[in-house]
């Protein structure tokens, strides 16, 4: 019996002569190459895109940690609020100098007939107006200093924000702003724009799992502080 099952098992496993039968010259590839004309990854517009998605976490989470550690900033500006602001206003910058780069990469490489359809031009848009809500709600919520790193500032929030859109989803600035660079990849049937979108969820991602227990760990203290007294 055991051996009749291994020569079904083997009898299914070869009948198509295994991979190395495969005849791939009859693989279609012509989209994967349309595409590959949309997406040049030594483009130095492209390069820069990324560089500018990568850089943004990467720098306000150095320097918030390093404000946390030494005060430095609060010293240099003669307060947390002017320093968090100051902070907050460059973090701001960045972020426009990153979508300016990544409209740049996008529009250097045109549309792509496979994307450039009105379904998918409204799809981008829902996603843009769905993303815009997600971030203007957050920023309405923690107000300027909760949203730029007020926390590493010593600038701590009384309670935890609960309310829309926190109560939808986890870090929904994050996830709204991915939202609008993939909207607007799609409103321009954009390959390239929709690779940086991915690129920027990724940095998004790998900057929450460094700010959240880093953030989780100052309100902890706060509260160990307060039990103390």
């Amino acid at each position: 019996m055991n051996g009749d099952s291994a020569s079904v098992r083997n009898l299914q496993l070869d009948c198509c002569g295994g991979l190395s039968n495969v005849d791939y010259s009859k693989v279609d590839v012509s989209v994967m190459a349309a595409v590959l004309q949309y997406l040049d990854p030594w483009d130095a517009r492209f390069c820069v895109a990324v560089i500018a998605v990568v850089f943004n976490p990467f720098f306000w989470n150095v320097v918030a940690r390093w404000e946390h550690r030494t005060r430095g900033l609060t010293r240099l500006f003669g307060g947390p609020y002017v320093a968090c602001y100051f902070l907050g206003l460059l973090i701001i910058l960045l972020n426009v100098y990153r979508s300016h780069s990544i409209t740049v990469a996008i529009k250097a490489k045109g549309r792509w007939e496979g994307l450039d359809s009105d379904q998918v031009f409204y799809g981008g848009a829902a996603l843009m107006a769905t993303g815009f809500a997600l971030v203007l709600s957050s920023f309405l919520a923690l107000g300027f200093t909760g949203t730029f790193l007020g926390d590493y500032f010593g600038i701590l929030m009384d309670q935890k924000v609960t309310g829309f859109p926190f109560n939808v989803m986890d870090n929904p600035m994050y996830w709204g702003s991915t939202a609008n660079y993939l909207g607007l990849a799609l409103m321009n049937a954009s390959p390239v724009g929709i690779v940086l979108s991915a690129v920027v969820a990724v940095s998004y991602r790998v900057a929450i799992i460094f700010e959240g227990p880093f953030t989780e760990e100052i309100y902890r203290q706060r509260k160990g502080c307060s039990k103390r007294e």
